[in-house]
């Protein structure tokens, strides 16, 4: 008997032993797994509150708008490597085979002009090379710079509308609207492009992206940020719009501002510019014979295309001392 009751207590032992350490805790350890995926979850909810409440942050906001201009440059140099994009800008409709059609018979006729004139053929080829490839594409930049000036100056007037629009109660879209439809050239054609480039189903931020490539301006690339973290952020529209118009009025008063006391420079930089050819046209008027060996003579036509070359070394030099960006 004794036998049997050891093998009986030795296996109710052997038996309650198992039970704690695998089964008996079962429920236990069920509500502790529970309590932890409880735990987890309340910590994972904290910190995606404690992310938001940091994405709307002043820091997190200047971040991501930094971010923003970083990308909007790198598209902006991209963009200026073409000349397709160069001509949309000039708010030319031409293609660029045509462009180069036109700079080549450019070059061409300011070559037989310079035979015509007694240029040494050389000097002659030299000009129609640097009227080919430096005259169409001044011509192209002076235009794009000026739509684009009359764009920055038109366009914080267009973001009061939209600022005013949205407190009425207008969508973004009908603003879109009243200021292509009342806002002169160039800012009006463009936001019509933009509108109908949202009526064939483009999102406003490809909308905005592609107008920025026709009109790479500092105004319509904040305005981009501005929406895009919106769009991502939140908030009052009209508000951030506001305050970005009064951004934008007080940089165009910083720049006036800049150009008025750099007017002294400005014009002594253009006197510097104009002395050596107003002096030799007046020489040319005078005594003719004087000037002309730099034309007829090959020494001379090296020596004229030498001080041509510095001159325009020394004029650039002079712009980019005065040019100041804001």
């Amino acid at each position: 008997m004794l036998p049997i009751l050891a093998a009986v207590l030795a296996f109710i032992t052997i038996g309650g032993l198992g039970w704690v350490f695998v089964g008996g805790d079962d429920s236990s350890s069920q509500a502790l797994k529970r309590a932890n995926k409880l735990g987890e979850t309340k910590r994972n909810a904290a910190t995606a509150r404690r992310a938001a409440s940091a994405a709307s942050t002043p820091e997190a906001r200047r971040k991501q708008i930094a971010e923003q201009l970083k990308e909007a440059d790198r598209r902006e140099r991209k963009a200026r490597a073409t000349m397709s994009v160069r001509l949309k800008q000039a708010g030319l409709s031409i293609g660029v085979r045509t462009f180069y059609i036109v700079s080549a018979v450019a070059g061409g006729i300011a070559a037989l002009l310079g035979l015509v004139f007694g240029l040494h053929v050389i000097l002659a080829l030299g000009l129609g090379v640097g009227v080919a490839l430096g005259l169409p594409r001044w011509i192209v930049s002076f235009l794009a710079k000026g739509r684009m000036k009359k764009f920055s100056l038109e366009f914080p007037n267009a973001v009061d509308v939209i600022v005013r629009g949205i407190k009425s109660g207008l969508p973004v879209h009908e603003c879109f609207k009243i200021i292509a439809r009342e806002s002169p050239a160039p800012l009006g054609p463009e936001f019509k492009l933009l509108v109908e480039g949202l009526g064939v189903g483009m999102t406003l931020e490809q909308g905005l992206e592609r107008m920025y490539e026709r009109m790479p301006s500092p105004e319509l690339r904040f305005f981009t940020i501005v929406i895009a973290i919106q769009q991502k952020t939140g908030g009052n529209l009209a508000e951030a719009l506001g305050n970005l118009s009064a951004v934008l009025r007080a940089r165009r008063m910083m720049a006036e501002k800049v150009k008025a006391m750099s007017s002294e420079a400005l014009a002594s930089a253009g006197i510097i510019g104009s002395l050596p050819p107003a002096v030799m046209a007046m020489v040319m008027f005078t005594s003719p014979g004087y000037m002309m060996s730099l034309f007829t003579d090959i020494r001379g036509n090296a020596l004229l295309l030498l001080a041509g070359v510095l001159m325009g070394l020394g004029v650039f030099v002079m712009k980019r001392m005065i040019s100041f960006k804001i």
